[in-house]
């Protein structure tokens, strides 16, 4: 996608990689609308937008509300005329082990990580299809490629996110529009913050700024061919994210009963 001119939903985008995303793409001449929970923070995001994108706006909204999260839909479609491209980053982490995770657990995160963005393309899909264009951008994680010790909510969320991500990706092919992969790595944002009754996160660094995975990101809208994107592609220590991948695929027993013993390692 050429951003130039384009009308570019963000979700996610009062902190962390959102709130990095926002005003590089209305840098790259898009006019950006901006979604999440905390007003204060999106308002100062949305004023970074506007000096290069006068017309970008923002809505506040607890995307774990599904109606919610297609209102915000339908409203930007009726201000804007229409979305080209809607980048589906916002998400919440579930640190727990699997026999202590509650109904409530698995539920939101689900709600918020997977069938809320789902929801979202799939009401501006309609348009788009009419259009014969459009883009829709799905943040999942490495945690959507191999299960990560302690997060298994959070994992089945960001499976879910890719599973759907390569079907549509068939399903609309020939259609004009895209659909892309975003897998980030060990970005550094406010989901690896220890949350009350949860469990530290098992990596502790080093990390990527926001900034860089948001630069990785534009790439792969303006990247006219390709699917899924590793974000860094070479982790700090020079390891490439898409290895280990390929490596679990290869010997799954073997990449499982390595990291149980480091779970159990650091527990």
């Amino acid at each position: 996608m050429d951003l130039n001119g384009k009308t570019v939903l963000v979700t996610g985008a009062s902190s962390g990689i959102g709130a990095a995303l926002a005003p590089a793409l209305a840098a790259r001449g898009a006019t950006v609308g901006i979604v999440a929970r905390r007003a204060d923070r999106l308002e100062s995001v949305l004023a970074r937008c506007r000096t290069q994108s006068p017309n970008s706006a923002m809505w506040t909204a607890d995307l774990s509300d599904l109606d919610a999260a297609v209102h915000v839909v339908e409203i930007a479609l009726a201000q804007f005329g229409h979305v080209d491209g809607l980048v589906n980053n916002a998400a919440i982490g579930k640190r727990k082990l699997v026999h202590t995770l509650t109904a409530d657990d698995l539920d939101t995160t689900m709600r918020t990580n997977f069938t809320s963005p789902i929801r979202m393309a799939m009401a501006l899909l309609p348009a788009m299809i009419e259009r014969g264009s459009g883009l829709i951008v799905n943040v999942s994680s490495m945690g959507g490629r191999l299960g990560i010790a302690h997060e298994a909510a959070y994992s089945a969320s960001k499976f879910a996110m890719c599973g759907w991500s390569e079907s549509a990706r068939i399903d609309l092919d020939g259609t004009g529009v895209k659909v892309k992969l975003v897998l980030p790595g060990p970005i550094a944002t406010e989901i690896w913050e220890l949350q009350p009754g949860e469990l530290p996160g098992m990596y502790d660094g080093p990390f990527v700024t926001a900034a860089d995975c948001a630069a990785d990101i534009v790439r792969a809208i303006e990247d006219p061919d390709g699917f899924e994107y590793y974000t860094p592609e070479l982790v700090p220590g020079g390891w490439a994210q898409k290895d280990l991948i390929v490596g679990k695929t290869q010997n799954c027993d073997q990449f499982l009963t390595g990291m149980a013993q480091m779970a159990a390692a650091s527990d």
